[in-house]
């Protein structure tokens, strides 16, 4: 066989690997799955719960300390910013609730240790993701900073109590508002693309972060009606946490984990 046909055959070879693969992957799954992917996520809560709900109030605790901090040091007026960019970050700090999922999934015992001390698949990867959804997060703040300034100059930020007050019954408060929506909503759109399925792909398998995110915006986009509903399931119960002064976090958090986990499972299924 000369060079060029056993090049041809590894390439055919790795071709149909990836063919293979791809086919595994989800297309088109019914709007209502993220019911579904709850509802195993509640299954995963409820099997041994003190392990999860221990996770969500370490999270609870982060939450409420990152607040406080922030009015300690007098940056109050990034709270609202912080607090949806907290949804960016979220999946990488759910990463213990994946693997809870994962050993629930292979019938292995797991407790709050394991969790805390998960080792992913493709190692350093996971962080270098955590790390680049850091900086949106960064970035959607800064960015918010200074749709502020733009429409009220150099005046300070009134405080908490008055923030109702100054973004909806001025009209460059409302304005403020319906721009920075805007423009939050592209940096949850794309936050939300690149990390769907991309942090428990890079726990479950040994892969780059860049595959892992550009899988990720490939599976949404060919699930986009069922991910919308997803992504609209997640902001309901982020919601509902934030209304009870985060204290719904306890649950809400390893709930929406354990559900991600699913979500994966779903997309991208198991590698052979």
């Amino acid at each position: 066989m000369s060079e060029t046909d056993r090049g041809y055959g590894l390439l055919s070879e790795t071709s149909g690997i990836e063919e293979t693969r791809s086919a595994r992957w989800q297309r088109h799954l019914p709007a209502t799955s993220g019911l579904r992917w709850l509802a195993a996520g509640w299954r995963d809560l409820a099997t041994r719960p003190l392990a999860s709900l221990a996770y969500g109030l370490g999270i609870l605790a982060l939450s409420a300390g990152f607040v406080w901090f922030l009015g300690y040091v007098g940056r109050d007026y990034i709270l609202f910013p912080a607090l949806a960019g907290f949804m960016i970050v979220a999946p990488v700090l759910a990463v213990g609730l994946y693997e809870k999922s994962r050993a629930l999934e292979r019938g292995e015992p797991v407790g709050l240790a394991r969790m805390l001390l998960a080792r992913p698949a493709a190692g350093a990867q996971i962080f270098f993701t955590g790390l680049l959804l850091c900086l949106l997060m960064l970035l959607w703040m800064r960015a918010a900073v200074l749709l502020y300034a733009l429409f009220f100059g150099v005046r300070p930020f009134p405080g908490l109590g008055h923030v109702a007050e100054l973004l909806l019954a001025t009209p460059r408060g409302l304005a403020l508002l319906a721009v920075g929506t805007a423009v939050g909503g592209l940096f949850a759109a794309f936050a939300f693309s690149i990390s769907a399925v991309s942090i428990p792909m890079l726990l479950d398998r040994r892969t780059d972060a860049l595959t892992a995110m550009g899988t990720s915006m490939a599976l949404v986009w060919n699930n986009l009606v069922p991910m919308l509903v997803w992504g609209a399931l997640v902001l309901a119960l982020a919601a509902l946490s934030l209304a009870t002064a985060l204290v719904g976090l306890i649950v809400v958090f390893p709930l929406l984990g354990h559900a991600t986990w699913h979500a994966y499972r779903a997309l991208v299924g198991r590698e052979g």
